[in-house]
Parts: structure tokens; C-alpha cells; sequence
């Protein structure tokens, strides 16, 4: 199995500990302090995902308790429906009063990746995975590790042109793909599978870069590095 062939089905935790809606607040904070987690969704008997309640929606409940009084004037010029909500999610006592409803949710066939695009970009630890509506797992950011475990896909022309025109032809080929890559100051030699690359670069991030490129390569079985930071501009580079 590779990086790209790992999805949520293949990553998600099964076994969840769920809570029916009308679980009482008191109840729901002693069950995620026992179990040692910090969320837990909310279902219905036959499993439909109706939402997730959080520690941070549990600790924005105790927190309400100090929220001074909005004035009378005040309320006429804000949202009523988010005050209602608030109201709700503050002074509530089973968890669908207190749960996040609009929950973000992936299907068992989305790619790892996809997950962690999701995770980076809204700012959260696991995802609910659900099939036909039911839950069926959640993937956590620890699951998404096993992802890394993973050696990448190379990339080449295929099995079988394993040599070193053919890793030359794709190194090249790779590198005129990445904008940071393009320079006039560094060269390749590839023999028996070794690619050395020589030259300046401009910084000590496009060396780190360089060499997972030229690591990735169908066929490179070792990257010997003979570059060299620039002590001095170079023209052409910074346009």
C-alpha cells in the first residue's frame, strides 16, 4: 500500500464513543474526562450523525456563565438568531443543546490527503466519517500519521526504464515542473542510479528541496549533494 492508496475508510478508528442527544451535559463531561478525549458525536439509535460536542463547546458553556447581560438597545442591532443560539449552547443541558451541528464530514473514500487538507485548513483534529449518513468512524490527525509511514509514490516513466537516461530525462523533467526549482547555477550527474547534483542555489530551503526531488525519482537509489549556498547574487534568480 502507498501514500496515495491510503483513504478514510483505510485510516478511521471504528470503535467511537458516541452519545445520544439527550445525554445530560454533567454526564457527557464526566464520559470524555473518563475516556481520556476530547469530542464525542452526537447520534440517533440507528447512527445518523446529528452533530459533535467538544470540549471547546463544553468549556464556552462554563465560560457563558460571565457574559454580561447584552442591554436592550444593544440586541436590536445584533443577530437574534446568533443570541438564541448562544443562549442555547451556553445555558443548555443534554448535548444537542451544546453541539456543534454543522459538522465537517468526509466519505470513507477521500484520500488522505484530502483529510489533512481539511484538517490544516478549518483548524481541527479529526473528522467524522460517514457512509449513507450513518457514522462509521473518525480519522484523527494521529491516524493521518500512518499516512506519512508510507514511502511516497516515485516519480518516473514506470518499471522497467530504471536507467539513467531515463532518471535524466525525468529529473529534468520534474525540475522544470517547480517554479523554486528553475536555475541556471546547478547541474546534475547520474550514473549507476547516483545523481549528483552541483552548483549554488540561493538558499538552504531549495537545497532541502533539490534533494527530495531528485530522491523521488524512479530509479535514483542514492542523491550525493555537492551544492553550495551562493555568497553572492546571482543574476537571473530574483526577477
Amino acid at each position: 500500500m502507498n501514500f496515495e492508496s491510503l483513504v478514510a475508510g483505510d485510516l478511521k478508528t471504528a470503535e467511537v464513543v458516541t452519545v445520544p442527544p439527550s445525554m445530560p451535559i454533567s454526564s457527557l463531561a464526566r464520559l470524555l474526562a473518563d475516556h481520556g478525549i476530547s469530542s464525542a458525536p452526537v447520534t440517533t439509535p440507528q447512527g445518523k450523525l446529528l452533530g459533535i460536542v467538544t470540549e471547546a463547546d463544553l468549556l464556552r458553556r462554563l465560560a457563558g456563565r460571565e457574559d454580561a447581560p447584552v442591554g436592550w438597545l444593544r440586541s436590536r442591532f445584533r443577530d437574534v438568531d446568533k443570541q438564541a443560539e448562544n443562549f442555547a449552547r451556553t445555558h443548555g443541558m443534554v448535548a444537542q443543546d451544546v453541539m456543534t451541528k454543522d459538522v465537517l464530514t468526509v466519505a470513507p473514500d477521500a484520500t488522505a490527503e484530502h483529510c489533512a487538507h481539511l484538517m490544516e485548513e478549518h483548524g481541527i483534529k479529526r473528522l467524522p466519517v460517514v457512509s449513507e449518513g450513518r457514522l462509521v468512524g473518525m480519522v484523527s490527525r494521529a491516524d493521518l500519521l500512518r499516512a506519512i509511514f508510507e514511502p511516497p509514490a516515485r516519480v518516473g516513466a514506470g518499471p522497467g526504464l530504471e536507467n539513467d537516461a531515463t532518471i535524466r530525462l525525468a529529473l529534468r523533467r520534474e525540475l522544470r515542473s517547480q517554479a523554486w526549482a528553475s536555475s541556471n547555477y546547478t547541474s546534475s550527474v547520474v550514473k549507476d542510479g547516483v545523481v549528483t547534483l552541483n552548483g549554488f542555489v540561493r538558499s538552504e530551503a531549495v537545497r532541502r528541496a533539490l534533494l527530495v526531488l531528485a530522491g523521488r525519482i524512479e530509479g535514483v537509489v542514492r542523491v550525493e549533494d555537492q551544492l553550495m549556498e551562493a555568497p553572492f547574487f546571482l543574476p537571473g534568480e530574483y526577477i
